[in-house]
């Protein structure tokens, strides 16, 4: 039977980045009843050092401090806990899998030997996690959400399979719910050969959204370090704002064009069974944060500013597209055939122009070299970097008087390379050069939200 009280807590790499952190953590747990299942990211810090470890080409000695400065961020939380010896040996266990697979002299031609080394840190968090629930007298369990989350094979940035999914959380995860907090790892899977597979970084939001989707639950929530979404980033001007709400397509919107306070896949299950989500910061709950549901109060015009940055615009370009049919077809072709998104897109006579997103070492970035490869089987191809993508983000955008007037004075000092307007009612991009794009959010949000309109 489902039941629609149950919360899900999922705290981020800041959040459980060591011992009093996790004791913040642990606190809001207690201080809800209907938290019965808690979805943890590495702790602070790891995550890279095992993305260093599964991409870059490393000496022996780099490997051997690598492996040694996520084992003092892991021994500083144990160190701590009033019981260490609980966990001691299962953290040594993970602590040698992170060493066997780190020197191992296939990990950086082998996708699954990187997912299962990633998958490293949200393991080792669970693990302390629930440690620390215990020690604050909660009965809690260390779960394996590999069991639970299945997905394909696409090492790297994993699509999960929702029925399965369903299926197999109502099996092994709700009968565990009336005994203890189930406490889990975000971000891991395991396709159906039980290889250890991972949704792409930023997935234990994701994570979080499917179990939610899967066991009915009535809240998701997303605690991080920051009190909510904003209006933009705070990181680039400090005038940016809290949100009090957001609905679906907005926070769908905001996540897909790089805000980071949110992972872009974690809306669509929420939205599928309308659930509500959360977001706040676990250093100050108490100052509340930012509720993302079906539905707003208020539907402004400008709701937010989002940038993403490491941006690639592709040009391809043929005579023969003048008056042939199909190129346009022929060329989406191969990009579907490689998974990969495109968000702007210009025409002309005989050329067209997209964005690819090129962010370093992800499975999009190595895609994108094999698409160009096969496009230029077919047409002539130019590449070029540097660019950042701004997204102004609101309702009704493609109807309200005045809307671009704003928009496009505010930025008429600054070159646009590419502009997509009309087709969603929710946002306008730019493609800008990343030395402008800063300054590009600072002049749009003085104009958008610093002049009482």
């Amino acid at each position: 039977m489902v039941s629609n009280a149950l919360t899900i807590a999922k705290f981020g790499g800041t959040s459980v980045a060591n011992y009093d952190a996790m004791q913040n953590c642990a606190r809001i747990v207690k201080n809800n009843a209907a938290t019965r299942i808690v979805v943890v990211s590495a702790a602070a810090g790891v995550t890279n050092h095992l993305v260093r470890l599964a991409h870059t080409p490393l000496t022996q000695q780099q490997i051997e401090e690598t492996c040694a400065a996520v084992t003092k961020i892991e021994l500083t939380i144990v160190e701590k806990l009033a019981n260490a010896m609980a966990v001691q040996p299962k953290l040594d266990d993970l602590l040698s899998e992170l060493r066997m697979l780190a020197f191992h002299e296939e990990i950086l031609k082998r996708d699954d030997l990187k997912d299962q080394l990633l998958s490293l840190g949200e393991r080792m968090s669970s693990l302390l996690f629930t440690e620390v629930l215990l020690e604050q007298n909660e009965r809690a369990i260390n779960f394996d959400v590999r069991k639970v989350l299945r997905t394909d094979s696409e090492f790297g940035e994993a699509a999960p399979d929702i029925d399965k999914i369903a299926e197999y959380a109502e099996a092994y995860i709700r009968p565990e719910l009336n005994e203890a907090i189930v406490v889990t790892q975000g971000f891991i899977g395991s396709d159906e050969q039980g290889r250890t597979t991972t949704l792409g970084r930023g997935g234990s939001d994701f994570t979080a959204a499917l179990l939610a989707e899967g066991l009915g639950a009535e809240v998701c929530e997303i605690w991080t370090d920051v009190n909510g979404v904003y209006t933009t980033d705070p990181r680039i001007t400090a005038a940016a704002k809290p949100l009090p709400e957001l609905s679906f397509e907005e926070a769908a919107e905001m996540a897909t064009f790089g805000a980071k306070v949110l992972h872009p896949a974690t809306m669509e299950p929420a939205l599928r069974k309308n659930v509500r989500v959360f977001v706040g910061s676990s250093k100050e709950p108490e100052k509340g944060g930012t509720w993302l549901v079906k539905d707003c109060k208020e539907e402004p015009a400008f709701r937010a500013i989002t940038r993403r940055k490491e941006q690639v615009m592709v040009t391809v370009k043929t005579p023969k597209m003048m008056y042939a049919q199909g190129f346009l077809q022929q060329v989406f072709a191969i990009i579907a055939k490689h998974r990969l998104s495109v968000d702007l897109v210009t025409t002309s006579e005989i050329a067209v122009s997209f964005t690819l997103d090129n962010p370093a070492n992800s499975v999009a970035h190595r895609l994108n070299k094999e698409t160009i490869a096969e496009l230029e089987t077919l047409c002539e191809v130019k590449v070029e970097d540097g660019f950042d993508l701004v997204t102004v983000v609101g309702n009704h955008m493609h109807s309200a008087k005045g809307v671009s007037s704003q928009i496009f004075t505010a930025v008429a000092e600054f070159n646009l390379r590419m502009i997509c307007f009309g087709a969603n009612p929710h946002n306008m991009s730019f493609l800008v050069n990343e030395s402008d794009s800063s300054e590009i959010v600072r002049v749009l949000h003085r104009a958008l939200f610093e002049t009482g309109q």
